[in-house]
């Protein structure tokens, strides 16, 4: 039984419950929306028997980010990418997907399951492409084989291009970057050659089932994704977005959970109609985007143009993001990359939900505004996205500014030799113009950071504010 199939039959599953008390959703409410179809669990029953904890994608629950990861054949090796998979978990990827190819493609992915909480995807053509010498000796029973092997050992969702037809190939060639998508471009040349319709399409229902026996959820996979603004929106794009709609009903049909894979480079502009169209074209399946980016000229920030992108997309329609590193377009990416791309999708992530005013989404930034203004540092680390960088920017500031105090205390030192009050003396530390001191010389008073200093710190200037408004009440009570 599926997660789909219990909550058609009005079932509310354990699963269900998990998710129902982390998105402050009613159990219900949540068994309605994966019943019409609106909120997918990825949750392959063999990853629920080890580590798995469920999460649920949807409108109605929180937006969710997913990193890629996984070696190439060129780069990587499989301890280093499992490292990868503790720094993407660690800052807020809330599932990662093994795009690994190269060698010990099973062991890779068999350790990464063991070892995470959460739901892991895969783009099972690529390990196809891998084993095989060449994509055209692909047969039907290749791909099965493949699916079956991967749903057994406890892939959660899978990325599979089956909406790319053949009378969509003649469509590119308006195209400036034609076919990006990996697995798209491995099936139309597949196609071509044979001269045959997508072996994916053609064997939907077989994998359905496959997919069905363990509850693995469809991401169908976006083939004809664009690849540069020039190409975004054409019809070789939305001429497969209806594709996918129809498979939609299918897999729904067959019990399966899916999930809707979208673009890759789009105009601002044109966000909010993808995502209308996604929704109308697929009945509200969940939509799981790639970015979008959104100019095609900052590489090595591609982090944030596409985050841009990705929190305008969310907050008009997308449940799910895919991070994009600082590496994107340029390598695969080292430790660092992973963890600025997850902090930087997380904001985008964030920022829809606090605009969609979902339950609880503002808490933390409310918190963190009042340990601003209050000076609580250790607060404010620990409720930060990213608290080792926040605290690692703050400590090399206040180095900065200790030494300047000492340079300030030694210059008060001298002029005292010299017959001049310390008084006298201009505080030129951005910590305080009377800054209380520890014996050991170091600042003790810490409320202000040393952008502004003391004398220009809006805040602290409120908190005198405040103060002297109470006396002044207190003054006119008398």
């Amino acid at each position: 039984m599926t997660q789909l199939i219990e909550a058609r039959a009005g079932k509310i599953t354990p699963e269900m419950e998990i998710v129902a008390r982390k998105e402050r959703l009613d159990a219900e409410t949540v068994r309605e929306e994966i019943a019409a179809g609106r909120m997918i669990i990825p949750a392959n029953k063999n990853h629920l028997a080890k580590k798995l904890d469920p999460i649920a994608i949807g409108r109605k629950a929180s937006t969710k980010i997913n990193a890629n990861l996984g070696v190439s054949s060129l780069a990587g090796d499989a301890r280093r990418e499992l490292e990868k998979i503790q720094i993407a978990t660690k800052y807020g990827a809330d599932t990662v997907m093994d795009l690994s190819t190269g060698a010990d493609l099973d062991a890779l992915r068999v350790r990464m399951i063991d070892t995470v909480t959460v739901p892991v995807g895969t783009v099972p053509l690529y390990q196809i492409c891998e084993e095989l010498d060449d994509i055209l000796d692909m047969t039907p029973q290749n791909i099965l084989d493949c699916v079956e092997k991967q749903a057994k050992q406890g892939v959660d969702y899978m990325t599979i291009h089956c909406a790319l037809l053949q009378r969509h190939i003649p469509l590119i060639d308006s195209r400036i970057t034609g076919i990006v998508s990996r697995g798209g471009s491995l099936t139309a040349k597949w196609m071509v050659a044979h001269r045959a319709e997508n072996p994916f399409y053609e064997h939907f229902d077989e994998l359905c089932e496959i997919m069905k026996a363990y509850d693995v959820s469809w991401s169908l996979g976006d083939g004809m994704r664009p690849g540069c603004l020039h190409d975004a929106s054409d019809e070789a794009q939305f001429g497969e977005l209806s594709v996918m709609g129809e498979l939609t009903k299918r897999a729904w049909e067959h019990g399966t959970q899916v999930m809707i894979e979208g673009p890759g480079h789009v105009p601002l502009d044109q966000i909010a109609d993808n995502m209308r169209r996604q929704a109308k074209e697929c009945f509200e399946a969940p939509f799981y985007v790639l970015g979008p980016v959104v100019c095609d000229i900052a590489p090595g920030y591609d982090h944030i143009t596409s985050a841009i992108g990705a929190a305008v997309a969310a907050f008009n329609g997308a449940s799910m993001l895919c991070y994009v590193t600082p590496k994107e377009h340029l390598g695969l990416p080292n430790m660092e990359d992973v963890r600025v791309g997850c902090v930087s999708y997380k904001i985008a992530a964030h920022a829809a939900d606090i605009a969609l005013k979902r339950p609880g989404a503002r808490d933390r930034d409310d918190e963190m505004a009042r340990a601003r203004f209050a000076f609580d540092w250790e607060k404010q680390f620990a409720l930060a996205l990213d608290p080792e960088r926040a605290r690692e920017y703050y400590e090399e500031s206040r180095s900065d500014s200790e030494d300047r105090e000492r340079a300030s205390k030694a210059k008060a030192e001298d002029a005292a030799k010299n017959g001049v009050k310390a008084s006298d003396v201009p505080k030129n530390c951005p910590r305080g113009l009377h800054p209380t001191l520890n014996p050991d010389g170091t600042i003790a008073n810490e409320n202000y950071c040393t952008m502004c200093g003391p004398k220009f710190c809006a805040m602290r200037t409120t908190a005198d504010l405040i103060r002297l408004r109470n006396e002044q009440k207190n003054e006119e009570k008398q």
